[in-house]
């Protein structure tokens, strides 16, 4: 521990010594005329180090300490049980190959073969072999569903284990999320496809988030032509019960008018969960709104989406609009929102509830003849009886957030990339790339935030957490490192830093501290 803090301290001032430096270049270069560009070229040449064994992915060894910290391969390997014989490898193998894999910025079991070929990262991880691309996809065709829930089990154990190392304001509100997404896929042999309603062939995936930490809690995969709430209570239920066991003091849930969930919501109620769902607007309801006298809707004021510093600056041309007036296409501009309340029983539901409409009021031209507006209404259902129409809308449209989730493992970690023939299978592999994404987010919240420096650690705890896992992999994992074996243990010698390299190494220091749980 002492020597870690000391290497801390000694890393510390030689980045603020190279730092310093290179403003100190950068301040000199911008004060001088140039004849020549910046970018002038080199004269480079190339040649094979002999004696220095160095990887890209430097940060890859920080987030093996932190699995092995939670003790996720002990757990894995006892009670998965994909595999009944061990030759030579055990469920962690295969699951910590193919989460490494998408950390050092893998997109498809073929790129395993690139970490498994690499001496020095098999080095780095401490490992003789890895299995191949065939024998992990064999190794995912053997889940069932089964299999799946208890890896997700597993996974969501780590997961309750960091969140009681938080401090106790961590733990006030949780928050679920849950939405479905459309991933398409162009195999003529997988299992468990459908058509969706977009008339894609593929799956349609059910996702069940923490909103407070941006983590996934569940993933589920469905047929493409499932719909997009088939399953989902259930899910909410079994997410309900892990943030109670977590110790979260309060719990709220969120979702559009595809999970409103009419038949749980009493029970719900009486649990004193708070919700704040979509509801379908169906005709006897529109009615509803529209016999409202002109006194129950009051304008809807949203705030400003940024704060302008400095001096506001002049707005270009909306080359855009320009182009539909000129080609009279249809424009539609939001020109009034409204909010109003009503008490509503929901259909199966014995309790009343909180019923916020907001009429959006749509201006519609084609060219220069103006058209007949149109009047829409969205409905938010919600048992909050304290809060204000307005913040129930704002909480409803917060949900959002949940879309650069699913963007994450779908774009960024390629958790929904579908690899195998198996519905089960594909589902386990989703459920691994989730764990990926995890890992980033349970780095951020096992940074060390106590002490004399703790708003500042704060901050930057925040600011990890808020980082697209692409944007992640860039900072702390991206980080070219020499690797040096020798006495029962395995150097990373940083060949290169950035502004978030203490952040990492703050990380190494706190799990160098015996575990609190």
């Amino acid at each position: 521990m002492s020597s870690m803090r000391a290497e801390n301290r000694r890393a510390r001032k030689a980045i603020a010594k190279e730092q310093k430096r290179a403003a100190k270049a950068r301040a000199k270069a911008d004060s001088c005329q140039r004849e020549q560009p910046v970018l002038d070229g080199v004269n480079a040449h190339y040649g094979l180090g002999h004696r220095t064994r160095a990887i890209a992915m430097g940060g890859i060894g920080a987030m093996d300490i932190l699995v092995q910290h939670l003790g996720l391969p002990g757990r894995l390997n006892k009670e998965l049980g994909v595999l009944k014989r061990h030759i030579p490898y055990h469920d962690s193998d295969h699951i910590l190959t193919l989460v490494y894999n998408i950390l050092c910025g893998g997109s498809s079991l073929e790129d395993v073969e690139r970490l498994r070929t690499d001496a020095t990262v098999l080095a780095a991880l401490g490992a003789r072999r890895l299995p191949d691309p065939t024998t992990l996809g064999d190794f995912l065709r053997r889940f069932d569903s089964g299999k799946t829930m208890m890896l997700q089990d597993i996974i969501n154990d780590c997961r309750v284990q960091v969140w009681q190392r938080q401090p106790s304001s961590f733990l006030e509100e949780a928050t679920i999320d849950v939405d479905g997404t459309l991933v398409p896929t162009g195999g003529n042999c997988k299992q468990g496809v459908g058509m969706s309603y977009k008339g894609e062939i593929g799956y349609h995936p059910l996702l069940v988030s923490l909103a407070q930490t941006q983590e996934p809690l569940f993933l589920v995969n469905r047929s493409g032509n499932a719909n997009s709430c088939q399953g989902a209570g259930g899910w909410i239920d079994t997410a309900i019960g892990l943030v109670e066991r977590a110790g979260f003091r309060r719990i709220s849930l969120r979702g559009d008018t595809a999970f409103s969930q009419l038949d749980r919501l009493d029970g719900w109620h009486g649990k004193g969960i708070r919700f704040v769902l979509g509801l379908r607007v169906m005709e006897a309801l529109e009615q509803r709104l529209e016999a409202l006298d002109s006194g129950s809707w009051k304008e809807l004021v949203r705030p400003p989406k940024y704060e302008i510093k400095g001096e506001p600056r002049t707005r270009p041309e909306n080359v855009r609009a320009s182009i539909i007036s000129e080609k009279e296409y249809l424009n539609l501009t939001l020109e009034l929102e409204e909010v109003a309340e009503l008490q509503y029983v929901p259909t199966g539901c014995k309790n009343s509830y909180r019923l916020v409409a907001v009429r959006k009021t749509i201006r519609r031209e084609r060219g220069q003849l103006l058209l007949t507006p149109e009047v829409r209404y969205f409905v938010y259902l919600t048992n909050d009886q304290s809060s204000s129409p307005e913040d129930i809308v704002f909480e409803a449209n917060r949900r959002c957030t949940q879309e650069k989730l699913i963007d994450q493992l779908k774009n960024q970690a390629n958790a929904m990339r579908m690899p195998v023939d198996t519905l089960t299978g594909n589902w386990a592999y989703m459920v691994i790339g989730g764990l990926a994404v995890s890992l980033k987010v349970w780095f951020a919240l096992m940074l060390p935030t106590a002490g004399r420096w703790e708003k500042t650690r704060r901050h930057e705890q925040d600011e990890v957490l808020k980082m697209d896992f692409r944007r992640f992999l860039q900072t702390f994992i991206n980080l070219p490192a020499q690797i040096v074996r020798g006495a029962r243990r395995v150097y990373f010698r940083l060949l290169n830093h950035n502004r978030y390299t203490h952040i990492l190494l703050n990380f190494l220091q706190e799990m160098m501290v015996p575990s609190r749980c």
